[in-house]
């Protein structure tokens, strides 16, 4: 139990040496403000991957044939899709959604010819669930939905040696195994920053898509956007629930982002690990600055204990007077440390970081040239919890010696 004497003397000790406690503040200070804003930037970067990369074009959650992920087979359809809309429309955490269909095709103009895989898409809704009409970069976007016209990346776009107004051939397989074959015209290019899909990626509405693969009025995908990505697991079970009860003759399966790209929570896991490796080399190395702050204020006034013991005061209580001064010069260089790493991190969270040299590594992952922290309580308090859980630790061995100090012995020390 601490008393309100222990405080006043703790308080009045840490201050006999001021020099060396305020040196300790701030190393304390220095970390608290350096992890808050690490863990705000680092998860805050996150999520903003997350985002850009889902809404590029897989979505959040994405509903298909069984087995569709894997074999990527022509047959593997959503047979009625008009029967999911209605359902999906229903469900508050659904922002938006749309069809699209699939295919490998072969892609030909005048002087060369590439595979490419080919997707149908709804003009006035894939605009909501994806960010490549929002990423021509010559002509224009689909306007029709009957137009044989397609959208490409502009790296296929230079291999092909076409531009906008130019003619490519497709030739593929229908669902029915006939040959799908047309001539369109390329009406934009496209570039997403992720060299893959601006490669090897073409769209073309899906009407003229199911008739020319044969298809009907079956799709591929029904790909569907969150309004809240924490509440992602929530909209999944609330849309396999409706689906069950809508065809029980067809099963579908409802996955989530990370089923349709593990390469993007593989990464964040990669990245995670390397940053909490950095945090914890960094809070190891304040924890030994309070040890050493308080190792050398006991063996400074290891006479004085001596004295102390051999009058009659016992070892707990001189243990816990040092405790408490371990314990409040950490909190207060953790409340200045919480106080600016706050401050900092929430003018960041809404100006941005602006990371010129960066471009071409965040564009990859197609996400924008500045990044913003993630300001929440849970962010903030992880890593000064951390560093406080260190320091406290890092104190008992000062209290280790003063438990076996010997007062005779002690009092020899000039």
């Amino acid at each position: 139990m601490f008393l309100p004497t222990d405080s006043k003397i703790a308080w009045r000790n840490i201050w006999r040496n001021p020099r060396r406690s305020i040196l300790s503040v701030l190393a304390v200070f220095l970390a608290s403000v350096l992890l808050i804003f690490s863990i705000c930037l680092q998860l805050g970067s996150y999520e903003l991957m997350i985002d850009a990369a889902v809404k590029t074009y897989t979505g959040h959650l994405q509903i298909q044939a069984p087995g569709y992920l894997q074999d990527k087979k022509m047959e593997q359809v959503v047979e009625s899709p008009e029967r999911v809309a209605p359902l999906l429309q229903e469900i508050d955490l659904v922002e938006a959604f749309s069809f699209r269909a699939n295919g490998f095709a072969l892609v030909s103009s005048r002087e060369r010819t590439y595979g490419v895989w080919v997707v149908g898409v709804s003009p006035h809704t894939d605009g909501a669930v994806s960010s490549i009409p929002r990423s021509i970069r010559e002509g224009r976007y689909f306007q029709d939905e009957e137009a044989y016209e397609v959208v490409l990346g502009t790296l296929l776009a230079k291999n092909l040696s076409v531009e906008p107004g130019d003619e490519l051939v497709l030739l593929g397989q229908g669902l029915d195994g006939s040959t799908a074959a047309t001539v369109v015209t390329v009406a934009g290019l496209f570039r997403t920053g992720q060299p893959d899909a601006d490669r090897s990626l073409i769209q073309m509405p899906l009407r003229p898509f199911q008739e020319t693969f044969s298809m009907g009025d079956a799709v591929h995908e029904v790909v569907v956007v969150g309004r809240d990505l924490k509440r992602l697991p929530q909209l999944a079970d609330l849309v396999r629930s409706r689906l069950a009860g809508l065809s029980p003759g067809q099963a579908l399966d409802v996955l989530s982002w990370r089923q349709i790209e593990p390469g993007i929570e593989q990464s964040i896991q990669v990245d995670m690990v390397s940053g909490w490796i950095f945090y914890g080399i960094l809070v190891v190395v304040v924890g030994f600055g309070v040890m050493n702050t308080f190792l050398m204020s006991v063996l400074e006034r290891t006479r004085e204990i001596g004295i102390l013991l051999a009058l009659g005061m016992r070892r707990t209580h001189i243990a816990r007077v040092t405790f408490l001064e371990s314990l409040f010069m950490t909190l207060l260089g953790l409340a200045l440390g919480c106080g600016m790493g706050c401050l900092v991190t929430w003018y960041f969270h809404v100006h941005g970081i602006a990371v010129p040299q960066g471009e071409a590594i965040l564009a990859h992952w197609g996400m924008p040239s500045r990044l913003y922290p993630r300001l929440s309580l849970f962010n903030v308090f992880l890593g000064p919890a951390f560093v406080l859980l260190t320091a406290m630790l890092a104190a008992l061995l000062p209290l280790f010696r003063i438990a076996r100090l010997d007062p005779v012995e002690a009092m020899r020390v000039v």
